[in-house]
Protein backbone atom coordinates (compact mmCIF):
# COMPACT_ATOMS: atom_id res chain seq x y z
CA UNK A 1 0.00 0.00 0.00
CA UNK A 2 1.11 3.43 -1.28
CA UNK A 3 0.36 6.37 1.15
CA UNK A 4 1.22 9.85 -0.32
CA UNK A 5 0.75 12.88 2.06
CA UNK A 6 0.36 16.44 0.50
CA UNK A 7 0.35 19.80 1.96
CA UNK A 8 1.92 17.86 5.43
CA UNK A 9 4.21 20.58 5.64
CA UNK A 10 8.01 19.72 6.45
CA UNK A 11 8.57 16.15 8.04
CA UNK A 12 11.56 16.13 10.39
CA UNK A 13 12.50 12.95 12.05
CA UNK A 14 12.82 15.11 15.52
CA UNK A 15 9.27 15.73 17.06
CA UNK A 16 11.06 15.81 20.58
CA UNK A 17 10.62 19.30 21.69
CA UNK A 18 13.96 20.81 23.26
CA UNK A 19 14.45 22.07 26.79
CA UNK A 20 17.40 24.62 26.83
CA UNK A 21 19.13 25.92 29.43
CA UNK A 22 20.47 29.39 29.42
CA UNK A 23 24.01 29.26 29.62
CA UNK A 24 25.95 31.23 32.46
CA UNK A 25 28.93 33.75 31.32
CA UNK A 26 28.19 33.36 27.38
CA UNK A 27 29.33 36.42 25.35
CA UNK A 28 27.52 38.05 22.12
CA UNK A 29 28.79 41.02 19.61
CA UNK A 30 27.13 41.83 16.61
CA UNK A 31 29.40 43.77 15.01
CA UNK A 32 32.06 43.74 17.76
CA UNK A 33 29.74 45.62 19.48
CA UNK A 34 27.36 44.08 22.82
CA UNK A 35 23.67 43.84 22.21
CA UNK A 36 21.42 45.75 24.88
CA UNK A 37 19.60 42.63 25.13
CA UNK A 38 20.86 38.98 24.63
CA UNK A 39 20.73 35.66 25.88
CA UNK A 40 22.21 32.59 24.78
CA UNK A 41 20.82 28.45 25.52
CA UNK A 42 21.86 25.37 24.93
CA UNK A 43 19.81 22.09 25.11
CA UNK A 44 19.82 20.36 28.29
CA UNK A 45 20.85 16.84 26.35
CA UNK A 46 24.17 15.50 25.41
CA UNK A 47 23.48 14.73 22.21
CA UNK A 48 22.27 18.06 21.23
CA UNK A 49 24.65 19.73 22.45
CA UNK A 50 25.94 20.81 18.58
CA UNK A 51 22.39 23.32 18.94
CA UNK A 52 22.74 27.06 20.23
CA UNK A 53 20.01 29.05 20.82
CA UNK A 54 20.63 32.90 20.47
CA UNK A 55 18.05 35.71 21.83
CA UNK A 56 19.25 39.32 20.09
CA UNK A 57 16.80 41.55 21.33
CA UNK A 58 13.39 40.17 20.30
CA UNK A 59 14.88 37.89 18.08
CA UNK A 60 16.20 34.24 18.68
CA UNK A 61 17.92 32.33 16.24
CA UNK A 62 18.84 28.90 16.14
CA UNK A 63 22.62 27.95 15.30
CA UNK A 64 23.38 24.18 14.10
CA UNK A 65 27.55 24.61 15.14
CA UNK A 66 28.10 21.69 13.69
CA UNK A 67 26.65 21.90 10.15
CA UNK A 68 27.25 25.21 10.24
CA UNK A 69 23.93 26.62 9.41
CA UNK A 70 21.16 28.99 11.33
CA UNK A 71 17.30 29.08 11.54
CA UNK A 72 15.02 31.56 12.51
CA UNK A 73 12.94 31.08 15.37
CA UNK A 74 9.65 32.89 15.96
CA UNK A 75 8.98 34.62 18.91
CA UNK A 76 5.54 32.41 19.09
CA UNK A 77 7.07 29.56 19.29
CA UNK A 78 9.48 30.00 22.51
CA UNK A 79 7.58 29.32 25.41
CA UNK A 80 9.51 30.49 28.57
CA UNK A 81 9.78 28.09 31.74
CA UNK A 82 10.93 30.53 33.91
CA UNK A 83 14.81 31.10 33.09
CA UNK A 84 14.64 28.09 30.72
CA UNK A 85 12.83 27.57 27.04
CA UNK A 86 10.94 24.78 25.85
CA UNK A 87 10.86 24.90 21.86
CA UNK A 88 10.13 22.47 18.99
CA UNK A 89 13.90 21.76 17.09
CA UNK A 90 13.68 24.65 14.14
CA UNK A 91 16.59 23.12 12.33
CA UNK A 92 14.38 22.64 9.54
CA UNK A 93 14.71 23.75 5.41
CA UNK A 94 11.70 26.16 5.83
CA UNK A 95 13.26 28.54 8.74
CA UNK A 96 17.22 28.14 7.16
CA UNK A 97 18.43 32.00 7.69
CA UNK A 98 21.26 33.07 4.96
CA UNK A 99 24.37 33.22 6.37
CA UNK A 100 28.47 32.85 5.53
CA UNK A 101 31.90 33.11 6.82
CA UNK A 102 31.34 30.87 9.73
CA UNK A 103 34.14 29.62 11.85
CA UNK A 104 33.68 27.52 15.28
CA UNK A 105 37.43 27.74 17.05
CA UNK A 106 38.52 26.57 20.84
CA UNK A 107 39.88 30.07 22.41
CA UNK A 108 40.92 28.80 25.73
CA UNK A 109 38.20 28.22 28.03
CA UNK A 110 35.76 29.28 25.49
CA UNK A 111 34.47 27.89 22.03
CA UNK A 112 34.04 30.92 19.61
CA UNK A 113 31.53 30.75 16.58
CA UNK A 114 31.78 33.42 14.06
CA UNK A 115 29.08 33.84 11.20
CA UNK A 116 27.77 36.72 8.80
CA UNK A 117 23.82 37.04 8.96
CA UNK A 118 22.58 37.51 5.73
CA UNK A 119 19.79 39.43 5.95
CA UNK A 120 21.51 42.05 8.89
CA UNK A 121 24.77 41.62 6.96
CA UNK A 122 26.52 41.96 10.19
CA UNK A 123 28.46 39.41 11.98
CA UNK A 124 27.38 37.17 15.02
CA UNK A 125 29.78 36.18 17.45
CA UNK A 126 29.13 33.92 20.27
CA UNK A 127 31.66 32.93 23.16
CA UNK A 128 30.48 29.58 24.65
CA UNK A 129 32.37 28.97 27.78
CA UNK A 130 33.70 25.45 28.23
CA UNK A 131 31.93 23.09 30.65
CA UNK A 132 33.78 23.21 33.86
CA UNK A 133 36.29 19.91 34.03
CA UNK A 134 34.91 18.37 37.23
CA UNK A 135 37.48 15.62 37.04
CA UNK A 136 40.12 18.19 38.47
CA UNK A 137 38.10 18.73 42.03
CA UNK A 138 38.67 14.87 42.74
Amino acid sequence: MFVLLAGAGPVTAQTERLHWKPVNLAQVKLDDKTPLAFNVYQPDKKKESHFVLVMLGRRYIELDIKAKLAYNVPLIDIQKKGSDIESDNFAVPGRLLATSDWSVRDVGPAELIKLTLGDYGRVLEVELPHPPDLRAFY
